[in-house]
């Protein structure tokens, strides 16, 4: 109920652009299929952002809608029937896990955190690069308000319009003209921060720092002298660009976080198939394939990652790849000893004296049965992973500025840490408790998956 009403909420304040959003997406839509060329030209990366963003708004609501609608239904069967039906194992498991109340705390925190970045376009109060008249806005303390007069330019560069008649052109601008609104936040004035300002005669004197500059009345885009400025408040404070340090740990989550669920995943998938290749066929297979994780686990991975980051440069996709291909290692050798173990059964003889093939064997009957270790191992892995990419761009090896990751905005108040705190804190504060929380969900799974300790 609390995260309907959270939804509903940001839904409701950030309603225009949850509607641009669907409509410039509808739009695309239809000039792909009719104009692909067209699209190509227009489109840009920041703009998904804002249709991911709608789309999960709009999902999550309804899948959780769902999923308590039929857990309603579920419960109203098993009480009208007089004898309980019989668990799977699945559901003994999530049931021992749902009695964990740290492990579902903290998957409460991890959800809200994954929450925060997918919805990072309508929750953020402002851009993540922006550094506009740094100096008013730089090293600002947290819940600071800084007052900012509305000028008739607008805040971002106008995208100019195609030329011409015709359905093709006729969506084209109209997708211009969503995704200027979307770049904007719906706000396309520009705004110039002020220490103070007074008005004289058609005038507008403020102040920046030790400057002082005036203004025209006609100039700003209030149509007065009553609503000319507008007031921002910096909830975490700001870094020494004026950057806003919330919109950057919000925006920085994406980052950090994608880059620990896909790691993980290709980490735990390419683990898996090794091991089960490996502990199922035997003989000089299994010899040459341990062998290689053996000299791999031996050689430092970090010392690994910076060899490949200086050879081919940095980017979050080679991050990414990096990252997956040193930490398999020791997926593969779990699943290697519980294939060695599993193989021998009754269970898989049968199926071999059955003539069942060996890819149906390995993928119908020994991975299933691999899955408990491989998602202990996984939940307790993305929280290494996120440290290790932290790590990486803190040292500026990871992603690079202007960017933000986690990281990266803590190297960049590393130097002024004893005055402006709040620049480091916060993004720090944020990886011990994604961390943590990791941690705790694996400890969770752990206990609710072995029947030794699920009491």
């Amino acid at each position: 109920m609390i995260v309907l009403i959270a939804f509903l909420l940001i839904l409701l304040i950030q309603a225009d652009l949850v509607l641009i959003s669907f409509r410039s997406l509808f739009t695309a839509i239809v000039l792909v299929i009719s104009a692909p060329e067209a699209f190509r030209e227009i489109f840009s990366a920041e703009i998904l952002e804002f249709w991911v963003a709608a789309i999960y708004l709009i999902g999550v609501p309804i899948i959780l809608g769902i999923i308590a609608r039929r857990s309603f239904r579920k419960k109203a069967k098993e009480q009208q029937k007089e004898s309980p039906e019989e668990l799977s194992l699945g559901k003994i498991s999530l049931r021992a896990f749902m009695r964990h109340t740290i492990a579902l705390y903290a998957s409460a925190i991890i959800f809200v955190l994954y929450s925060a970045a997918f919805l990072a376009p309508f929750i953020a109060p402002f851009s993540p690069y922006d550094q506009q008249d740094f100096l008013v806005t730089a090293y600002q303390p947290p819940l600071s308000q800084l007052e900012a007069l509305v000028l008739r330019q607008p805040k971002n560069l106008i995208i100019p319009l195609q030329r011409g008649s015709g359905t093709t052109i006729n969506l084209a601008n109209s997708l211009i003209l969503d995704f200027q609104l979307l770049k904007t936040r719906n706000e396309p004035n520009a705004i110039r921060f002020v220490n103070e300002y007074r008005i004289e005669g058609n005038n507008v004197i403020y102040r920046q720092g030790m400057r002082t500059k005036t203004i025209t009345l006609g100039e700003l885009a209030g149509g007065g002298k009553n609503n000319i400025a507008v007031k921002r408040t910096f909830f975490l404070g700001t870094d020494q660009y004026g950057r806003d340090i919330l919109s950057r740990v919000i925006y920085g989550s994406k980052i950090s976080l994608s880059i620990g669920f896909l790691v993980v995943l290709i980490s735990v998938t390419l683990g898996t198939i090794v091991g089960v290749t490996s502990g199922y066929f035997g003989g000089w297979i299994d010899a040459l394939m341990m062998r290689i994780v053996d000299i791999l686990i031996a050689f430092p991975a970090l010392f690994l990652i910076l060899i490949i980051i200086a050879t081919f440069g940095n980017s979050i996709y080679l991050i990414v790849i990096t990252l997956s291909f040193t930490g398999w290692m020791g997926v593969a050798r779990i699943v290697r000893s519980q294939v060695l173990s599993l193989k021998e059964q009754e269970f898989i003889l049968a199926a071999k004296s059955l003539g069942l093939s060996s890819m149906r064997i390995i993928f119908r009957h020994l991975a299933p049965n691999t899955l408990t270790p491989v998602i202990i191992a996984a939940t307790l892995r993305i929280g290494s992973i996120i440290l290790t990419e932290a790590g990486l761009s803190f040292l500026g090896l990871g992603v690079q500025p202007p960017t933000p990751s986690w990281g990266n905005i803590i190297n960049e108040g590393r130097d002024s840490l004893l005055n402006y705190w709040w620049i480091s804190t916060f993004p720090g504060i944020a990886i011990l408790t994604t961390v943590v929380c990791f941690n705790l969900i694996g400890d969770g799974v752990r206990d609710a998956l072995d029947p030794r300790m699920r009491g």
